[in-house]
């Protein structure tokens, strides 16, 4: 795959994430019927289809309702095409992506899926811990034992927190950690320290805002856990190594 195609690749990634956002959740296929206009339900042609562009020249409105489309949709497609870049800029164009985009797509979509529903499906965390194993074991075969571990501990860590603090993190967290673990290995430590780091800064930035009342209101945690996975996926190694040249040596 020629790293010249992946940002293109990762537009109609972000594509089909959309329909995996509205579809899931609501317990509809996300294989037909074709995507139609959720205010008037008139079917989207081809050529109103192409991420962001389409969005752009119908300046975000259906061609037939001229109801609203939100910009959460183009704004998924771009997210999506800049990460893809990302990982094959640095992970390296070859098998491995096979691993690592349907990874970063996951977290794409089940960010979007937590912000909305406030749920982690487990019809998208369930195939993607069996391709992760499946693949790794095919692609990266001397990671495969380092993985599985990782992603037992990341499971069983965040278990215990959820079980401490069940206000603050459901099931589907616990699930999404230890999936992270099976497509990171022992990046998956920097993921979550990050996870972390960035929902304790959001955390005390509410309370500053909204006062002690804000510690009653649920702040969807798969975010933060995607975005400390994607930190992990592109610089995991890197910060490990910074943290045991810095502390352990």
């Amino acid at each position: 795959m020629d790293f010249a195609i992946v940002a293109p690749l990762g537009l109609l990634i972000g594509s089909f994430l959309n329909v995996v956002a509205y579809r899931v959740p609501r317990g509809e296929s996300i294989v037909k019927p074709r995507s139609r206009c959720t205010s008037c339900g008139e079917e989207v042609r081809p050529y109103d289809n192409i991420p962001i562009l389409s969005w752009l020249l119908l300046r975000g409105r259906c061609r037939h309702c001229h109801a609203q489309i939100s910009a959460r949709y183009p704004a998924v497609e771009l997210v999506t095409a800049i990460t893809c870049a990302a990982v094959a800029l640095v992970r390296g164009v070859d098998a491995g992506l096979l691993l690592d985009l349907p990874f970063a797509a996951m977290l794409i979509a089940v960010a979007d899926i937590d912000l909305e529903h406030r749920i982690v499906p487990n019809k998208i965390l369930l195939p993607l811990a069996v391709w992760g194993i499946a693949l790794t074991a095919v692609v990266r075969p001397d990671s495969l034992v380092e993985c599985l571990i990782a992603g037992a501990g990341a499971f069983t860590a965040l278990l215990l927190t959820a079980l401490a603090y069940p206000a603050g993190m459901g099931m589907g967290d616990v699930k999404l950690a230890g999936v992270m673990g099976l497509y990171l290995g022992v990046s998956v430590l920097p993921a979550l320290l990050v996870a972390f780091l960035a929902g304790s800064v959001v955390g005390v930035a509410m309370m500053v805002k909204q006062g002690a009342g804000a510690r009653k209101k649920g702040v969807p945690f798969a975010p933060f856990l995607a975005a400390g996975a994607l930190v992990g996926l592109l610089a995991g190694p890197e910060l490990i190594d910074l943290y045991t040249g810095a502390f352990l040596r």
